[in-house]
């Protein structure tokens, strides 16, 4: 620091007293405190989020499980959708089409679960979720199983729907934080496959097919049909899951960090 001039006329160094060199250091040490408990509270509303979203998905499983179409609804977003068997439910219109005009009919008659007789159990596990860094937006990648079927004393039987079945699918979702909520943006279920509890799933051709046909047309059907492209054909075919998320260790690697 400079103060005035010497008697040769040169600028005089001025040392800081030590109370603006301890004034200096502890505006540092507050600014540093600020900037750690910034991103501490950042990152715990990053776990919150998760925990929140996981709690969502796994709601969702269980609501699923007794046909509670209407409770499923809520939990999408009111412009959410759901990709199901290569279409596009859109809104809470097509939402609703999907679990209740057609699921809730077609398993228990338009009956909120649960029914005598019925089995309709989702396993949702092995949940991967990634929150964006402005905690608007999330996606989360689900596996689900599901074993389902009628007991034989029961008189509704559906058509088509085997006695004892196991079914397996992933998950890759995207989630929107509305009205301080988070919902589902969109439900993007893609079977892996089908098995009669009898037959294994060496010898089952999975009972459900790709949809065809959009609603009006079909009255049950999606708004739209996934592009042919991208159509997703059911067991006994495979295809892959693209993840939303970068693997830990590449990833890291890509970005600088080992």
């Amino acid at each position: 620091m400079l103060g005035g001039t010497n008697r040769r006329g040169e600028p005089k160094q001025v040392v800081p007293s030590k109370l603006e060199s301890n004034a200096t250091r502890g505006e540092w040490v507050m600014s540093d405190l600020e900037a750690r408990l910034s991103a501490l509270e950042h990152r715990v509303g990053e776990l919150e989020d998760i925990n929140a979203i996981r709690r969502l998905h796994w709601a969702y499983g269980y609501y699923i499980d007794f046909n509670r179409a209407e409770d499923v609804v809520q939990l999408f977003a009111k412009d959410g959708a759901v990709v199901f068997l290569s279409g596009e439910y859109l809104g809470h219109e097509g939402v609703r089409r999907l679990y209740g005009t057609w699921f809730q009919n077609y398993f228990t008659q338009g009956v909120n679960g649960p029914v005598d007789g019925f089995l309709l159990d989702h396993f949702q596990m092995q949940d991967v979720i990634t929150v964006a860094a402005d905690r608007r937006t999330a996606k989360g990648r689900f596996r689900g199983l599901l074993m389902g079927g009628s007991h034989e004393s029961r008189e509704y039987k559906p058509v088509g729907l085997p006695l004892q079945f196991y079914e397996a699918g992933i998950y890759e979702n995207d989630y929107i934080r509305e009205d301080g909520v988070w919902k589902i943006k969109r439900l993007d279920y893609m079977m892996q496959w089908q098995a009669d509890y009898e037959k294994g799933w060496a010898r089952t051709i999975a009972h459900l097919q790709p949809a065809t046909q959009t609603h009006p047309e079909n009255p049950l059907g999606p708004d739209v049909l996934l592009p042919a492209g991208q159509v997703r054909k059911t067991w006994p075919h495979r295809q892959d899951v693209p993840m939303h998320f970068a693997h830990p260790r590449l990833g890291a690697a890509f970005a600088g960090r080992t």
